[in-house]
């Protein structure tokens, strides 16, 4: 979509955030030739990184003002407030307020004005992700959603934004909060953090109680999974099958159902229940509000779990792994004779 046809062409548009998803959103929309001001904190380390990217940047307060759009892009926890201080007193009558997530609008911890357009753009990957594919003339999928529509022209709004950030150029794919925001908790939970984490802790665990050295099970159960993961990432079950050996597959027929099975999916009901009812979203708040003490003791944990002692000395010898390896030094060859 050009510039010209772009909904939001004349539009002032509020990106509150300069994490992974803020700069490449603000950044995206800027070069799809749309108004872009960021709103931060002042001083802060985004904010001069955004004022070197050459944006405008001012308060939270002062850029929602006169905004057409406000893309609200910092973490779930910090946006109830967020809204109270500095979009709630601020967005003007028919502006948009937009989501990438909708945790705080489908649990209640943000009820929107009224008389705004409440919508949301998820793009279905990373900012590095949105960025870089942006700049080769591509997109990642988007899924998009309206919750309130009062101008009338919210859907229109909606798909604007995602065209400027660059998801119009693959896919975008209609949703509502609701959805939006329980799968994406589940998927997190049963399978992509939590599943994926705790199968890989319990796989090494239960080779080195059996007497394997760690090194050997650090490799087999989390080092090639980014493998697996890479194969299902480009073609799906077919894929992966299609690379792995056959005794790989026959292993996979018969024992991946012993591992996981109609117990792991009666608990992973349980999760989804929990996330449905707000059981879930309750607990978080909670933890949050008192510190974070849980989370704290949990990710600690996970820090001084053996699998991350043993990970760490075997990815210092895997340069690869490093964004920018150092040249290995070569050691002078030694003259024959």
């Amino acid at each position: 979509m050009s510039n010209a046809s772009n909904p939001l062409a004349t539009s002032r548009i509020a990106v509150l955030g300069y994490g992974s998803q803020g700069r490449a959103h603000a950044l995206n929309l800027r070069d799809s030739g749309l108004d872009v001001v960021v709103g931060l904190r002042p001083n802060g380390p985004t904010w001069h990184k955004a004022k070197a990217d050459g944006f405008n940047v001012a308060e939270p307060a002062e850029a929602v003002k006169g905004a057409d759009l406000v893309a609200v892009l910092t973490p779930d926890m910090v946006q109830p407030t967020l809204y109270r201080e500095s979009i709630e007193p601020n967005i003007k009558p028919g502006a948009a307020l937009l989501f990438a997530h909708g945790f705080n609008v489908h649990f209640g911890q943000i009820k929107p004005r009224a008389d705004i357009d409440v919508i949301l753009v998820a793009p279905k990957g990373p900012g590095a992700l949105v960025r870089s594919e942006y700049e080769r003339g591509r997109g990642v999928p988007c899924i998009w959603a309206v919750h309130q529509d009062v101008s009338g022209q919210a859907e229109a709004k909606t798909k604007g934004y995602a065209d400027g950030i660059g998801g119009g150029r693959a896919m975008i794919i209609r949703t509502d909060f609701k959805e939006e925001t329980e799968t994406d908790l589940f998927g997190e939970q049963a399978v992509l953090c939590g599943g994926a984490s705790e199968l890989v802790i319990k796989g090494f665990e239960t080779l080195v109680e059996a007497g394997y050295q760690p090194e050997i099970a650090y490799y087999e159960v989390m080092h090639e999974l980014k493998l697996i993961v890479d194969l299902f990432y480009d073609g799906g079950l077919a894929k992966m099958l299609q690379f792995v050996s056959e005794t790989a597959q026959y292993g996979d027929y018969v024992s991946g159902p012993r591992v996981v099975d109609a117990g792991t999916k009666a608990r992973m009901k349980d999760v989804l229940t929990d996330i449905q009812d707000g059981t879930f979203a309750r607990n978080w708040i909670a933890e949050y509000q008192a510190g974070l003490p849980n989370y704290k003791r949990l990710k600690q944990a996970d820090l001084e779990h053996p699998i991350e002692q043993v990970g760490a000395k075997l990815r210092a010898r895997m340069p690869w792994l490093q964004p920018n390896p150092a040249p290995a030094a070569v050691a002078p060859l030694k003259k024959a004779g």
